[in-house]
């Protein structure tokens, strides 16, 4: 949110958006933490880092209505329905004391806290605000836990119903734990009676330090009359005496945040007022929600808000963003998703060219040689850009060439599948989505801030090349020749970098050394006749397109689906027993984070005929003429690829394809007429596992998502001997490895601990990610070409999850992972040229 004093004109800005599928009534800010209370009577954490949701604890029996973290951060304070006050520890979320009044206060709306008097305030449905000292907790009484609110009867829920009977309480509505804390019973003469003329609903304490334009601490509060009451404290006793009041108009005041002098309050009607409280003077009103607006607070450079209708806002606050790295990052990220880089279709062919443009004036606003390098097809440019090193030691700079692609795949939603517009990036639950954002935008952003950071800090010691273009999802159509051409230009490159692929699972960290090779070709038999009714000529002695066209697709495979072109499988390595450990290995490590995926042998299996073996696919057979049931089509067209393995060559296979569909069309003796189109190709790829790039990318890795449960041995495979083809299995996708968007990733951005209490995060572990060394079925034409053409090793860092859904609608990018990746790059950018 903008400065109301300057800045008016601006609109807020949104962030992020969380939800839950309970409303959410009440939210503080605890360092990186998000704290959030809902109506279920649950606390919620979420990091401030990726927006993820961290842990969850059952906090009170009724709805949560408040929460208020203590000046230096160590306390957590909750009060809710249930008429109780509880204090939690920010680090354990181990409950300390449970405060409650001896009076029938209905809810408890509000609490506050002044760290100077030691002192908790809570504000009630009775109209009263009451406060407990707790230096004073071991001068007291012992409390009379007759007197808890769970043990008096309600006058109305424990009123007798037909027949003189009460309805009987629900066992765990009275349960009072002696593990969860100290019981504190607040003393009858510590209450204001009648604070509001209505409920008094928020409250929170300001001034009194340095820096503030309040000379002592005051506490502030809402209430349901419409008023602001600012109240002044006794600094012997901590009791509150009425100082000023703020007519807030007739709308229920429901929330309370300050900023330095400005005090934000949230009215019933969804608006947000924003008061001087140097001249107690209204100074802006914001119409911010559709719904009443139940809870504000300030942190973490933010503004948040949540309604009834649970959503929460993120916006600008006054205060000045510590993390403008990350914060200009989503904004670039979000610039360049909505340029719809399209590079299948003509009509995008301008945003293609402006994204391409985008990028340049990004890494030349980073301080990087750049250049668009035109492509001699008339397709979209590579752009080109060169970060200088400083040198080491007096030794020259090495290069490492950063390969990624700008273009995308077409999101037209015709059939509304999107939650929302795919070129408009959103943020949901921790998750960025956006056409792009996973394949592969996000991940070339993540590298350019990585040694944009290094730059500033004077910290990159090798030159970092990066080639980003855009016909990567058109086969890459134009890349190679442009790059040959500009070869003296790149200069000499030491090592080759990609982050265009996904972890095997939503899990466990990967680094992939293997892909598989592709020819795409596009077979066509045509007839010498014209469209025809097969009523009417339908013959036997008719060679029909279609007819042939199946005959010859058929002599591709066997019904095992192994592929049937002669010495097809003479070049194909043979398993090796590294391999094969290597395979155990990232299938057990999956079946034991859960075990519903099935046998890990069988999963082994499945890894190796998407991974090694080769395959051949036919993705789709179109006929000429309308659609209908009695067509004999002129025509007939199928599109299929033939996935290759190392040691194979797209050179050897295109031509034996060919063969092979030539020589089954002979064979039928027909009149129609053949074509085989080659549409494009990519040369497998192997990386070596073992080289100091992946093992400094290992490193970063382990370094950088830090510790996790379940300590797994690494998956680094090697040598050679025999060939062993699998046989047929049921058939794994890469779909029944992942969890679906509700799934709680374990790879998350503050380490995930084992509860040691009801209430607690418990210990964290210590085991580091070991990122799993894996191979994938996909292929990408310019890694294998940039190695032959450079001479230099390749390696390949997945940025994403295997949920991101690329190519497909509501691509998705989880914040923790985009932040990661650009985490490792610069790590990897910064000590590779130390190895």
């Amino acid at each position: 949110m903008a400065r109301p004093d300057s800045t008016a004109h601006v609109p807020p800005t949104l962030f992020h958006k969380v939800k839950n599928e309970r409303s959410i009534l009440a939210l503080a800010v605890s360092g990186a933490r998000l704290f959030a209370g809902t109506q279920s009577g649950e606390i919620l954490v979420w990091s401030l880092d990726t927006y993820e949701r961290l842990n969850s604890i059952k906090a009170h029996h009724r709805s949560v209505l408040s929460l208020y973290v203590s000046n230096d951060q160590g306390l957590l304070f909750s009060s809710a329905g249930d008429a109780i006050v509880n204090v939690w520890c920010t680090k354990s979320l181990g409950r300390l004391y449970s405060i409650y009044s001896t009076y029938d206060v209905g809810d408890v709306f509000c609490v506050a806290y002044s760290a100077s008097l030691e002192t908790v305030y809570l504000g009630a449905q009775n109209t009263s605000i009451q406060w407990y000292n707790l230096s004073d907790k071991d001068n007291r009484p012992t409390p009379d836990l007759a007197r808890h609110p769970f043990n008096r009867n309600h006058r109305f829920f424990d009123s007798k119903g037909p027949g003189g009977t009460p309805t009987p309480r629900p066992a765990s509505a009275s349960e009072l734990r002696s593990d969860y804390g100290l019981y504190l019973e607040i003393d009858k003469t510590d209450i204001v009676q009648y604070a509001h003329n209505g409920y008094t609903y928020c409250m929170l304490l300001a001034g009194g330090s340095k820096g503030d334009s309040l000379d002592h601490e005051v506490l502030i509060s809402g209430g349901g009359d419409g008023t602001i009451k600012i109240w002044s404290l006794e600094r012997a006793s901590g009791a509150i005496h009425e100082k000023d009041t703020l007519e807030s108009g007739d709308d229920s005041v429901l929330a309370l945040a300050i900023d330095e002098t400005l005090l934000y309050s949230g009215r019933l009607c969804g608006d947000i007022n924003v008061w001087d409280l140097d001249t107690c003077q209204l100074v802006r009103r914001i119409e911010s929600h559709t719904a009443d607006v139940l809870t504000l607070c300030v942190g973490y450079g933010s503004l948040f808000s949540a309604s009834a209708n649970g959503i929460v806002k993120v916006s600008e606050s006054l205060i000045k963003n510590h993390h403008l790295v990350n914060d200009n990052l989503l904004n670039s990220l979000s610039q360049l998703v909505a340029l719809r880089t399209v590079s299948s279709k003509p009509e995008y062919a301008q945003d293609c060219r402006r994204g391409a443009s985008w990028l340049k004036n990004l890494l030349k606003g980073f301080g990087a040689e750049t250049e668009m390098l035109g492509t001699t097809e008339n397709s979209n440019p590579v752009v080109f850009a060169r970060f200088k090193g400083r040198s080491i030691r007096t030794r020259q700079a090495k290069t490492i060439l950063l390969y990624g692609h700008y273009d995308v795949v077409p999101a037209e939603d015709k059939q509304q599948l999107w939650a929302s517009d795919p070129f408009m990036m959103r943020g949901h639950n921790g998750y960025l989505y956006g056409r792009g954002v996973s394949d592969n935008k996000g991940p070339v952003l993540a590298a350019i801030y990585a040694v944009a950071e290094l730059v500033a800090e004077q910290d990159l010691g090798l030159d970092v090349v990066f080639l980003i273009e855009g016909e990567e999802e058109c086969g890459s159509r134009g890349f190679q020749e442009t790059v040959k051409r500009n070869k003296d230009n790149i200069g000499v490159v030491d090592w080759i970098l990609l982050a265009n692929s996904y972890w095997l699972d939503d899990d466990i960290p990967c680094l992939t050394f293997g892909l598989r090779g592709v020819v795409h070709a596009t077979v066509e038999v045509m007839s010498q006749r014209a469209n025809l009714h097969s009523g009417v000529d339908g013959s036997q002695r008719i060679n029909e397109a279609m007819k042939d066209l199946i005959s010859i697709l058929a002599t591709l495979s066997d019904n095992n689906g192994l592929i049937k072109i002669p010495n097809f499988y003479d070049q194909v390595l043979p398993l090796t027993r590294n391999e094969e450990r290597s395979f155990t290995a990232i299938s057990k490590a999956l079946v034991a984070r859960d075990p519903e995926r099935g046998d890990a042998r069988q999963l082994a299996e499945q890894l190796k005929g998407r991974w090694r073996e080769p395959s051949l696919t036919i993705h789709r057979i179109n006929s000429s003429g309308p659609l209908g049931s009695s067509v004999i089509p002129h025509t007939a067209t199928a599109t299929i690829s033939v996935r290759l393995v190392p040691r194979q060559t797209t050179s050897s296979i295109r031509e034996a394809l060919k063969e092979t569909l030539q020589a089954a069309f002979a064979q039928l003796d027909t009149t129609n007429k053949l074509t085989v189109t080659i549409d494009h190709t990519a040369e497998p790829w192997l990386g070596d596992p073992t080289n100091e790039i992946f093992q400094t990318l290992a490193e970063a890795v382990v370094d950088v998502w830090g510790p996790v449960g379940h300590q797994r041995r690494g998956s680094v495979p090697a040598a050679k001997p025999q060939l062993k083809m699998a046989t047929r299995t049921t058939p794994g996708t890469s779909a029944s490895l992942t969890y679906g968007s509700d799934h709680h990733s374990q790879a998350t951005a503050d380490s995930p601990t084992s509860p040691a209490s009801p209430n607690g995060f418990g210990l964290p572990t210590k085991q580091p990610w070991k990122p799993l060394f894996i191979r994938e079925g996909g292929s990408i034409p310019a890694i294998r070409f940039l190695e032959q053409e450079f001479e230099a090793p390749a390696a390949h860092l997945p940025c994403g999850q295997a949920s991101d859904k690329a190519h497909l609608d509501n691509e998705r990018l989880r914040l923790s992972n985009l932040y990661k990746a650009k985490e490792i790059f610069k790590r990897v950018f910064r000590d590779l040229p130390l190895r």
